[in-house]
């Protein structure tokens, strides 16, 4: 039986049903990607085992909103729930339980995975006795879209030189946040903006400057308008093209420089990394705010204009075509607006950190919407591998976000970090589905 048939999941016109029916075939394993990373092993202090809740009956169906649907299925019902590595599983968990001890939905479950070993057979008791799975719909659609992101490792320097000249920039220092009401974010009316702080602002009927909301690029979505001063008005901030030509000069303090800009770009992209220096020191960068402008794929445009065919366009195929194509780099990275501004983080190996606010663990977490998906929940994902084709299905932690990443049934894969974890990630986009668990008695939520 040929590699095309064998393990592999039928992505077209697949059913729930089929899906589970997977959970019996084991899946070959990919290509070598770097080692999970593993925290330290807080210590367990076994006790009384806590209160689990009471699961809904199997077959709910709750709908909040959004399009979105959630039903109880058994644990059973995820393909290969049997088989997976609970261990590792619970290890990325207890990370996230460092924020969400504090809500009082998570308070007991993360009380209880402090005190379950790191063994197998027990974190397989803890997510089934704790835990209730609800597989999600998006407007009556099972499968959704399966991305996957690293953390990559550029070249460069804590210094401008010759070879390292592309910065790496933290917020401006004339970049300002202003919150914006949900009631305005249809509005095409002129609202007047006082300045509170830096980087801060508020919508005042008195304040200095006019901002005209025509302008901006607002979304429904939009939670802040992103932008400066310009005499007495406030305007949108600058372009990815405009910040490339050389519009933060001096306005901005930076963190470091890259050697390659289309590195730098994918570090935009995934929105934390690493910059190794020539003395062999790691600067590690994450994400601090952005522009704004929403994500467009230049992999589309690149596409569109002929430059690559549609199913080169992965990453890798993106920075070989400007490898030999550099009069092509400002054209093509100018294409996506938007522009990410990040912060020094600590020079550990516990990952990097997500929008939950704790590290995530290479292979075992991923980023999702959070309007559908609950941050910090257990997530099921069932999908492909991206460089084999054979089942990848794995319960991993949803501890991240990303502005690319939208709907309730689309994950985004963390495999980890370096370029090898960068080659597999950037191979992948496949359909998927997915299944959220969440305390017992827990209900899903749609948050707009």
């Amino acid at each position: 039986m040929n590699r095309k048939t064998f393990y592999r999941i039928a992505l077209l016109g697949i059913t729930a049903a089929v899906l589970a029916a997977c959970g019996t075939k084991k899946s070959k394993p990919g290509p070598s990607v770097p080692p999970v990373q593993q925290p330290p092993a807080p210590p367990v202090t076994q006790g009384q085992p806590l209160p689990a809740g009471t699961p809904s009956p199997q077959g709910f169906v709750h709908t909040p909103g959004g399009g979105a649907s959630y039903k109880v299925v058994p644990h059973s019902a995820m393909p290969q729930w049997n088989e997976q590595n609970f261990a590792d599983s619970l290890r990325s968990f207890r990370l996230g339980c460092e924020k969400l001890q504090a809500q009082q939905n998570w308070r007991n479950v993360c009380a209880q995975a402090a005190q379950t070993p790191y063994k197998n057979a027990e974190a397989k008791a803890f997510f089934e006795q704790y835990f209730t799975p609800w597989q999600v719909s998006a407007n009556g659609n099972l499968g959704g879209t399966i991305t996957g992101y690293y953390e990559p490792v550029l070249l460069g320097d804590s210094k401008s030189t010759n070879k390292a000249r592309f910065p790496i920039y933290g917020i401006p220092n004339d970049f300002i946040s202003v919150d914006l009401p949900a009631n305005l974010r249809n509005s095409k009316s002129t609202v007047r903006i006082r300045q509170t702080g830096p980087n801060k602002g508020v919508i005042d009927a008195n304040g200095p400057y006019s901002a005209n909301l025509d302008q901006f690029p607002i979304s429904e979505r939009t939670r802040a308008l992103k932008g400066r001063f310009a005499g007495s008005r406030f305007v949108p901030y600058y372009t990815r093209a405009q910040i490339n030509g050389g519009a933060l000069d001096g306005k901005a303090p930076v963190l470091g420089y890259a050697e390659d800009p289309v590195e730098l770009f994918f570090l935009h992209i995934q929105g934390s990394g690493r910059l190794k220096t020539p003395e062999g020191k790691y600067i590690r960068v994450g994400y601090a705010d952005k522009n704004e402008y929403p994500y467009v794929s230049i992999g589309r445009y690149m596409a569109d204009k002929g430059y690559l065919p549609l199913a080169q366009t992965t990453m890798q195929g993106i920075k070989e075509y400007m490898r030999r194509n550099p009069q092509k780099l400002a054209e093509v990275l100018g294409q996506n607006p938007s522009y990410v501004f990040f912060r020094p983080l600590p020079g550990n190996d516990d990952g990097p950190v997500g929008a939950l606010g704790t590290p995530l663990m290479g292979q075992y977490a991923g980023a999702i919407d959070r309007h559908y998906i609950t941050l910090g929940a257990p997530l099921f994902v069932a999908t492909v591998h991206p460089a084999n084709n054979y089942a990848l299905n794995r319960l991993i932690m949803a501890q991240d976000t990303g502005s690319a990443i939208k709907g309730a049934v689309r994950v985004d894969y963390f495999w980890g970090y370096g370029d090898e974890a960068g080659a597999v990630a950037g191979k992948q986009k496949h359909k998927g589905y997915v299944w959220q668990l969440l305390p017992n008695g827990v209900m899903p939520e749609y948050r707009p």
